[in-house]
């Protein structure tokens, strides 16, 4: 699941503790399950690659 988490789209950085960190607003039983592994992939993935569109029209 780590390998996704570098081209979703709620993967920031954060340039004051200079670390990468996903931003996306979950609830603490969520946060657990992602912890702990449960899931086998992540449910809030969403694909930040924003040229995935023009590749398909082409």
């Amino acid at each position: 699941m780590d390998n996704l988490c570098s081209t979703c789209a709620y993967f920031s950085y954060d340039e004051e503790y200079e670390e990468y960190y996903c931003d996306c607003q979950m609830d603490e039983d969520d946060f657990y399950r992602i912890s702990q592994r449960s899931y086998k992939s992540c449910p809030y993935y969403r694909n930040g690659d924003e040229y995935r569109v023009v590749r398909k029209q082409l």
